[in-house]
């Protein structure tokens, strides 16, 4: 869980390259299909259901399906007009689902296959390096809209939360939360530049660029957060960092004096909350850990203890943070 002590010490108490397809080596091999004007969708569906079956690729007939559809012009298969499923496909077509399956079969996900994936609701472009958000994680932002609407402390000077994202990949997590909290502003901090650049562009695209603010930023190093504290105190810290035990947990201050909600994976919760238990000088609670569709333990939500002080005023936009070197 790399989230520096001091980095959230820090902005909660202060003051007011794209990415290709590099590391899926396309095959040359390609299973033999029946001419054009003889196949449809759903046989399509079925065919290369069985290849992926055969070759041991994951969810083989949703990836067949999704692929099929994404060629036809729809999100999902089962959205497909019933006149589509039955009607011949042209050898355009043909050609496109066969070189985009060829890519499944080299264990491409089919995110980054079909370049784009839904998340709450919200079409967003996906690509490699960067990491798919989970369908787990939408129970996070759903969590992190529920305790907004039940905490009025989480609405600052704006009439909405400022909230920081670390690790904000594809911008997943905090557009959802943008386009959900129409007075919400958020710092979306990441160290990768495709993770920037991603984020940035899937902004643009739902025309959210106004509320959120993208910085490059290793919220591990050394000072990082000084970076961050123009922009004054924070209500709320989100993240779905990756699923690596980490020591920083320690460097956690008792000052930290809103929210954290966290994805995890499921063996964390238990040692987070036995940690926190060892350590009082911390002041931080452990108030809930809620499980994911799968019934695992998957969210922590940390809050300081004792009384909570008012919402900061805070200033927006402010000065946009100078690009961090490295």
């Amino acid at each position: 869980m790399e989230l520096g002590g001091r980095m959230l010490w820090a902005l909660l108490s202060g003051p007011g390259r794209r990415g290709g397809t590099r590391g899926w080596a396309f095959s040359s091999w390609q299973p033999h299909l029946p001419l054009a004007g003889s196949l449809n969708a759903t046989e399509l569906v079925s065919h290369w259901t069985a290849v992926f079956e055969k070759r041991g690729i994951p969810e083989a007939q949703a990836s067949s399906e999704y692929i099929v559809a994404h060629v036809l012009g729809a999100k999902t298969f089962q959205s497909l007009r019933p006149v589509l499923w039955t009607q011949p496909l042209t050898s355009w077509q043909l050609q496109c689902i066969q070189e985009l399956s060829s890519r499944r079969l080299q264990r491409m996900p089919v995110q980054y296959i079909l370049g784009e994936w839904d998340f709450q609701g919200l079409s967003l472009k996906m690509a490699p390096p960067v990491f798919i958000p989970r369908p787990e994680t939408e129970e996070l932002v759903e969590w992190v809209l529920e305790e907004v609407a039940q905490s009025p402390c989480t609405v600052g000077a704006q009439g909405g939360p400022l909230i920081l994202e670390v690790g904000c990949g594809s911008g997943a997590i905090a557009l959802s939360l943008l386009s959900q909290l129409p007075q919400s502003r958020v710092i979306a901090v990441d160290k990768g530049e495709a993770a920037i650049c991603l984020t940035q562009e899937n902004a643009q695209r739902l025309r959210l660029l106004d509320r959120i603010r993208i910085v490059p930023l290793d919220v591990t190093l050394e000072g990082s957060w000084a970076h961050l504290l123009p922009w004054g105190p924070m209500d709320l810290v989100v993240s779905n960092p990756p699923y690596i035990f980490h020591q920083d947990m320690e460097q956690l201050a008792p000052e930290i004096r809103r929210s954290i909600f966290l994805e995890v994976d499921p063996r964390h919760p238990e040692l987070v909350g036995s940690w926190l238990q060892s350590q009082p000088n911390l002041s931080l609670d452990l108030v809930a850990v809620r499980r994911d569709f799968c019934g695992r333990p998957r969210f922590l939500h940390i809050r300081r203890s004792g009384r909570q002080r008012g919402c900061p005023a805070d200033a927006w936009p402010g000065p946009q943070p100078a690009r961090v070197p490295g």
